[in-house]
């Protein structure tokens, strides 16, 4: 049975979020020429409104090659988005002219649906004009995904090459780099005027993970394939074409490697060494003019709440102090004696919890991280009554950026079906991945968790195609996170270490509320916020300096998880304690999936809504 209903996106934040866990910044979502409004007669205000979607998502998805690409569409299959001054000047103008079309729509005559859906897109538009007062506060360049890495990862992962006409498009893209890179590399000296640097350690990392990429045939003379030449090679290699053909496009590449790819990544790696000398010192955004003020934005924007940074740090220390009680239990269950510290160290360092680090115990963990999945997915119907239809699979972060990706994200499938959904498992370093977590992050990050949420998203029937990809981080990731707790309730993690590692990830998430604030509004150095960490997780240091140094990279973003898991589990404790034996799993479930990703106080509406309809069957 196919799904119906909505979930809010204009595009730029949609082509970011199709990527969950993984740092994402946004970026204005209105970007399209100037939408008309046309009153005609003959067209109902329902009629009118669906017109308006249609054209603007169009108009929206015309200007953005990548997200043409996400979605499977090859009309600028040539090219990169323009990320200049003025194309996000256009976009701004493009959405006051849309925020002022909105209100020529009689609300009254629209159905339930078409108001939630109207109102979600001003909801929109009026956040993207506040995020435009901290146009330039927002780092073009971060460690976790920006140009450099984005490049790559989007050439390999999302152009497919299925022709020769595809290939001579892949080449294309390579030359097209350099304006490209010109352009972040403008954007960047917009950031340098404002006085809004990444800090300094950051840039060593960017520098690192530029050179990754050109290094290697045909950039060097060493033995080894770069990582764009191995992909494009292996795409050409793969298609049905004369050798002569394929010897061309080849040849086409290489020179495009050379001549427009290495030079552009050389010309970044010059302008980030450059400002590395001028970042002041320091970790959180409090360093930056207005750095109080673009926080307080990020804590707006992420958790969709007016929450302050003291009160989400409070928040986050309440919960740190319930989730180790909580491991308390664990640790009588399994007769650990010691202190709660004395067990983080045993978790942390007894090698029946890690996989070795060679091939094997890498395919061991991806195998464990599937089968998990397929399990999972048997009981699903029990408690879910919208499912998706993409399929999903599990792969291993490439090379290129291990050592600076997340250590887990999703990526959703393509909505024509030529791809298929992906979790990443990060497998640079296997003691950041121990197995007793290895269950609850295959279900946040699978199923039942992003893959299921958003992939049934971009499946909705009968909704405005905008809608399909709005990231409300929220949302999105409080789904991933309740997801984890959810596994528990259907039976799962019957081993109590997999439990403790299902506490464990959750602590990290309450955690996050404490250190994330603790960085950017009380000062806190990179170094006090991963030793918070190490004391109060059993997770690495490695793994903790990699966190913190995320968290520094995108403000707020972390603390999104715990504060959107927590409203869920509280409107389902709400719905139970209301509903009693009237309660149902799958109502509930798709009561929250149904309209795809929205605020946190409309979500808290529609399950309010949702038990005074069931109540009254």
């Amino acid at each position: 049975m196919k799904k119906s209903l909505f979930s809010l996106t204009p595009i730029a934040i949609a082509l970011l979020s199709i990527t969950a866990c993984s740092p994402a910044n946004e970026t204005s979502q209105t970007q399209p020429t100037a939408v008309k409004s046309e009153k005609d007669s003959a067209q109902t205000e329902s009629q009118r409104l669906a017109a308006f979607f249609e054209r603007s998502f169009e108009e929206d998805l015309k200007r953005s090659p990548l997200f043409q690409s996400y979605l499977g569409k090859k009309w600028d299959y040539d090219k990169w988005d323009d990320i200049s001054e003025a194309e996000v000047d256009a976009q701004i103008a493009i959405a006051k002219e849309r925020l002022s079309t909105l209100e020529s729509f009689d609300t009254q005559k629209l159905n339930e649906q078409e108001k939630l859906s109207l109102r979600l897109y001003k909801l929109g538009i009026e956040r993207d004009l506040a995020n435009d007062e901290f146009r330039h506060h927002r780092y073009i360049v971060h460690q976790f995904r920006a140009a450099h890495t984005q490049v790559p990862s989007f050439l390999i992962n999302i152009h497919s090459v299925k022709s020769k006409e595809d290939a001579a498009a892949y080449v294309s893209r390579l030359n097209n780099v350099s304006t490209y890179f010109d352009q972040v590399i403008d954007q960047m000296k917009l950031r340098e005027k404002a006085g809004v640097f990444p800090p300094k350690w950051a840039y060593d990392q960017m520098i690192d993970a530029s050179r990754n990429v050109i290094k290697g045939i045909p950039f060097d003379t060493s033995e080894t394939a770069s990582t764009l030449w191995e992909d494009f090679q292996g795409k050409v290699s793969a298609l049905s074409l004369t050798d002569e053909e394929k010897a061309a496009l080849l040849e086409e590449a290489k020179k495009a490697l050379t001549s427009s790819v290495e030079p552009a990544y050389e010309r970044l790696i010059k302008e980030l060494a450059h400002q590395k000398t001028l970042s002041p010192e320091g970790d959180g955004v409090w360093r930056l003019p207005d750095g109080e003020q673009w926080y307080q934005n990020r804590l707006n924007w992420f958790t969709t709440t007016d929450l302050t940074a003291s009160e989400v740090h409070q928040i986050g220390l309440n919960n740190v102090e319930r989730i180790h009680n909580a491991m308390r239990d664990i640790m009588e269950e399994v007769e650990f004696e010691g202190t709660l510290q004395e067990f983080f160290v045993f978790m942390r360092e007894d090698d029946q919890f890690y996989l070795p680090s060679t091939p094997q115990g890498r395919q061991q963990y991806l195998d464990d991280a599937k089968q998990a999945i397929d399990d999972m997915r048997e009981e699903i119907p029990d408690y879910f009554g919208i499912l998706p239809e993409a399929p999903m699979i599990v792969k291993r972060v490439e090379a290129f950026r291990e050592q600076s990706a997340g250590k887990a994200f999703y990526q959703s499938p393509a909505q024509d079906g030529s791809r298929p959904g992906i979790y990443y498992a990060n497998l640079y370093d296997m003691k950041a991945m121990p197995t007793y977590q290895l269950e609850a992050l295959a279900y946040h990050e699978g199923i039942p968790g992003h893959h299921m949420q958003r992939t049934i998203a971009q499946e909705l029937d009968g909704i405005p195609q905008f809608q399909k990809f709005l990231s409300f981080t929220a949302y999105t990731e409080g789904w991933g996170l309740y997801t984890e707790e959810l596994a528990k309730d259907m039976g799962f993690y019957k081993d109590p270490y997999s439990d403790f590692g299902r506490l464990a990830m959750e602590l990290w998430r309450a955690c996050r509320l404490v250190v994330d604030t603790g960085i950017h509004a009380k000062k806190w150095s990179r170094e006090e916020a991963v030793q918070y960490l190490v004391e109060n997780t059993p997770n690495p240091e490695y793994d903790a300096q990699k966190a913190i140094e995320r968290y520094i990279a995108m403000p707020g973003q972390a603390t999104a998880y715990m504060i959107g898991k927590l409203k869920i589990m509280e409107l389902r404790e709400k719905a139970m304690n209301e509903l009693g034996d009237n309660f149902d799993w799958k109502g509930f479930h798709d009561e929250i999936l149904k309209n795809g990703p929205v605020p946190l106080s409309i979500l808290e509406e529609n399950v309010d809504a949702w038990v005074k309809n069931r109540s009254a069957m």
